[in-house]
């Protein structure tokens, strides 16, 4: 019913930025919530950022509080995770997520992830 889909992960050095983006297309979700997760390999898939696709409310995970940014793109019903002063423990893959009420626990929609890279 909601297709994700993301892209911009690539390799990025130590203090560099890089910009996510997830378009979502499907049925109207005006009243979703969006999300970025990540996992990286041996650790738990972990809660980076996330907000209501109206706008308004932002909530951050620890390591989003400072650095990275989470906006939208009404137009191209497009999603973006600005990241800054990336750290090596930042790579992960990072995946777009969506649920259909922003009270629930679970998100149940999600897109295939993009890898993202930090290393010199």
């Amino acid at each position: 019913q909601v297709e994700l889909v993301e892209s911009g992960g690539g390799l990025v050095q130590p203090g560099g930025s890089l910009r996510l983006s997830c378009v979502a297309s499907g049925r109207a979700f005006r009243s979703f919530a969006m999300g970025w997760f990540r996992q990286a390999p041996g650790k738990e898939r972990e809660f980076v950022i996330g907000t209501i696709w109206s706008g308004g409310n932002v909530w951050y995970g620890d390591s989003a509080k400072d650095r990275f940014t989470i906006y939208r793109d009404i137009g191209t019903r497009t999603v973006y995770l600005r990241m800054n002063n990336l750290h090596p423990e930042d790579a992960a893959a990072y995946y777009c997520a969506a649920k259909s009420d922003r009270r629930r626990d679970d998100w149940n929609y999600w897109g295939q992830g993009t890898q993202v890279t930090v290393s010199s």
